[in-house]
């Protein structure tokens, strides 16, 4: 039986598997250092042939809940983050996500992706220009209001993980760093324990719906947990520097992709009509 047939996608071959393996296992490991995994494994699940955008997208989701759980228990084994945050966080990100995917299924990403760019950027410039920035763990809130303000967070990111997606976990990172006071370490740590939350939370809409390709999937969660693996090691060992190094890395190729995306969606349509 050909690969293709085996999956579900009979127009699917072993050079495209191969390709969408290599980055699945790519994706691990930038979502298990500082997020945005997805740059990589989306657009590679959307190449194979006769794949729908929903299916992509839900199958994305599938590989990633396995790289996003090893990151997780990695990260709470070697880093010790504070659950006390990091799971309510969680919690109400799930929620946020549902909405968000629910969201995605009548109105188009493209219409939030320039808000996000722009986001970007102020997020490369404060990154780049604040080099003391997650150096060392300062909290700017106590007690209830830094729940509150987790919470808040954590429901705005999970809502646009469900929505969109890609660099969900680098949101996380820098609001965890900027806003919190966290370390980039114990940021993305954390980071983990809500991403895994949030690609649940799509999950919960697109399983009922059919949408997930089962053994894709799984295959897609192999080589994310490796990546994972591979990467939340060397997050660990290398220090706060380390990631914020490749988290720069991380946003400046989000920018590019958006801005991309923002061209041929919204200003290039309008420059050919006018």
């Amino acid at each position: 039986m050909e690969i293709g047939a085996f999956l579900g996608l009979e127009q699917l071959t072993w050079g495209v598997l191969v390709l969408v393996v290599v980055a699945a296992f790519g994706a691990g490991w930038i979502d298990a250092v500082v997020g945005g995994g997805g740059l990589l494994q989306l657009p590679a699940v959307l190449l194979i042939p006769g794949i729908t955008p929903v299916q992509a997208l839900a199958t994305n989701k599938l590989g990633s809940i396995f790289g996003t759980a090893t990151s997780s228990v990695t990260y709470y084994r070697r880093a010790r983050p504070d659950i006390r945050t990091a799971l309510p966080m969680a919690a109400i990100a799930l929620a946020g996500s549902f909405g968000g995917a629910a969201v995605a299924t009548v109105l188009p990403a493209s219409a939030f992706k320039p808000i996000i760019v722009v986001a970007l950027l102020a997020v490369a410039l404060f990154t780049a220009f604040k080099p003391q920035l997650g150096a060392a763990t300062a909290l700017r809130f106590s007690g209830h209001r830094h729940h509150v303000t987790a919470g808040a967070a954590g429901l705005v990111i999970g809502f646009y993980d469900g929505l969109i997606g890609p660099g969900t976990g680098t949101f996380l990172v820098i609001t965890l760093v900027a806003l919190l006071g966290y370390d980039f370490l114990q940021a993305s740590a954390k980071a983990k324990i809500v991403n895994f939350a949030t690609n649940a939370g799509a999950l919960i809409l697109f399983i009922p719906h059919g949408a997930v390709l089962w053994l894709l999937g799984l295959i897609l969660g192999v080589a994310n947990t490796a990546g994972s693996y591979l990467g939340s090691r060397m997050a660990i060992s290398r220090g706060s520097g380390f990631i914020r190094v490749v988290f720069l890395g991380v946003v400046i190729l989000l920018i590019a992709k958006l801005g991309v995306d923002v061209w041929n969606e919204n200003l290039a349509p309008m420059l050919a009509a006018g």
